[in-house]
């Protein structure tokens, strides 16, 4: 099989090397310093699972997925609406994309009978315009369980976690899920296919819903965000609500609640992916996350006041974090 990663930044630069030490034909795509150091001397993975470098050529062309029989889209959730129509023209057909974002995908309701009269989501896929570029039969979910990070253009710290759950939106279990599934393992990574993909897509929301928004605002790492019992309340709250959503969507959770609460406490001294972009003065990835928590209640008539405020402190931190930006002259960025 022969795959391109869109986006080849932390996550993706690191399946992509993966993928190229199994021996499959990879093409990453990305830009930047980033781009050309990996051009330059391949990406470097330094991990506590070995380090390794693996050199798959690397271009800022998004024509390469052209050719690819997979696609692994590892862009923010907030990129893919302005890039979906170029890239639903260049897909070939029969092609696989592996969708690798957080939140509620663009592509949820695909294959479901019973959504209440959904069929998608403003916070996610505004006015429906990936779901007008991207036809369903590319579609695979994943959720990624896998931290890392970019220390510097072209080298990636992996820092834990290497699953990669991945499944078809009507819960087949397809050949192709298969094959993906076989090149991921031979590059040292996990990637279950599992038929109920969206029980997994919420086992990770409910906490990236919670943690993500809360350690942007408070700057603390994981394993401080239980440091004091009313932080503990408003997380156990928000956890609450996420979940009476996702009962009222007919998803059953592998585990439960609380073991994923204190899973999450033990990984320790952890920056978030959202507290890691506001340090670097990125965008933040918000609206998949407690924007579709927010829209979905409303559809549903479920109240979840703990996550309206916080989503309106993130969305409000955000757009300072913008408008600063916007203000300082380039010269002294």
């Amino acid at each position: 099989m022969k795959f391109a990663v869109l986006g080849a930044g932390a996550i993706g630069a690191y399946v992509g090397a993966a993928l190229a030490r199994g021996g499959a034909d990879v093409t990453l795509i990305s830009r930047g310093e980033h781009l050309r150091a990996m051009q330059k001397s391949g990406v470097r993975v330094l991990s506590a699972r070995g380090d390794f470098t693996a050199r798959p050529p690397a271009t800022d062309d998004i024509a390469a997925v052209s050719d690819a029989d997979v696609v692994f889209v590892g862009l923010k959730a907030y990129s893919i609406p302005g890039i979906a129509p170029r890239l639903g023209g260049l897909l070939a057909p029969g092609s696989a994309v592996i969708w690798a974002q957080n939140g509620v995908p663009w592509w949820y309701f695909q294959s479901l009978t019973d959504t209440g009269g959904l069929t998608g989501l403003q916070s996610v896929d505004p006015g429906g315009v990936i779901a007008a570029s991207i036809a369903p039969e590319h579609n695979i979910g994943c959720v990624v369980y896998s931290s890392t990070e970019i220390t510097e253009p072209g080298v990636i710290r992996h820092v834990e976690g290497t699953r990669f759950t991945i499944g078809e939106p009507d819960g087949s279990q397809s050949v192709r899920c298969g094959q993906i599934s076989a090149a991921f393992a031979a590059g040292g990574l996990r990637a279950p296919v599992e038929p109920r993909i969206r029980d997994q897509i919420w086992l990770k929301l409910v906490g990236n819903v919670a943690f993500n928004p809360i350690s942007a605002l408070t700057g603390a790492t994981m394993g401080e965000l239980g440091a004091v019992p009313e932080m503990l309340g408003l997380v156990r709250a928000m956890f609450a609500e996420s979940a009476a959503v996702a009962a009222r969507l007919g998803v059953s959770f592998p585990i439960s609640l609380e073991r994923r609460l204190q899973a999450a406490f033990d990984v320790g001294d952890h920056k978030t992916s959202m507290l890691q972009d506001l340090q670097a003065g990125r965008r933040l990835e918000y609206e998949c996350m407690t924007g579709a928590i927010v829209e979905l209640a409303g559809h549903l008539g479920i109240e979840v006041p703990h996550t309206r405020v916080v989503h309106a402190c993130v969305k409000l931190l955000d757009e300072l974090r913008a408008r600063r930006a916007a203000a300082t002259p380039t010269a002294a960025r």
